[in-house]
């Protein structure tokens, strides 16, 4: 058995820095496929990381962020069943993101409208296999860890504005979205950062 870990989303990518824990009969072999790929790590930054671990500071910031996390993917989907009951919430209850389904056909401008409501996230398709067999899936990769405390309400509130209404309801207002923006998402998100739901790529930073 092998445990490896790294500290990119927990603390930052930036640090590049990750560990394995091997069996004895594997380091030697582990150590030569490694080779020097990796020689230009801090030595600095992996000893501070290591003086992080042992004083019991990593332990407290996971946990802290964790509930932190979780009190976020809650409030995303207790908005949704909210203003939006049809849009269905579906993957693990924890991590940085949550996948939001769509009915077929909405996903493309459901993307161009959170974009230009300030909001960058991405949809299913960016991830789907071009060989992938069968129909695709339409939906949102939403992220919820970088938003500030103070904007990640805002940051709700206009994702729901850009979803697209339940068309098995027949008093359902439809949602105004549009097709013309052409600012990219990331130009979007650098000019309204602190209304933006982020990007699948945003890690949190330590606190």
């Amino acid at each position: 058995m092998l445990y490896v870990g790294s500290v990119s989303k927990s603390l930052s990518p930036a640090l590049r820095l990750g560990w394995m824990v091997l069996p004895d009969h594997l380091v030697d072999e582990v150590l030569a496929a490694k080779g020097e790929r990796e020689a230009w790590a801090s030595a600095l930054d992996q000893l501070t990381l290591a003086d992080f671990i042992e004083s019991g500071g990593y332990d407290r910031h996971i946990r802290r962020m964790r509930q932190r996390y979780r009190r976020r993917r809650d409030q995303l989907v207790a908005t949704l069943a909210e203003r939006a009951p049809h849009i269905r919430v579906s993957g693990v209850a924890a991590g940085l993101h949550a996948v939001l389904e769509l009915p077929p056909g909405t996903e493309r401008s459901v993307v161009q409208a959170a974009a230009w409501q300030g909001l960058a996230i991405e949809g299913l398709a960016d991830y789907r296999h071009p060989e992938a067999a069968g129909p695709p899936r339409e939906g949102l990769v939403v992220g919820y860890a970088t938003p500030p405390e103070h904007s990640f309400t805002s940051a709700l509130d206009a994702l729901c504005r850009g979803l697209p209404p339940d068309l098995g309801d027949s008093t359902a207002t439809p949602t105004a979205t549009t097709t013309t923006a052409t600012t990219s998402t990331a130009t979007t998100t650098s000019a309204r950062d602190d209304a933006a739901v982020t990007r699948p790529s945003g890690s949190p930073r330590a606190t």
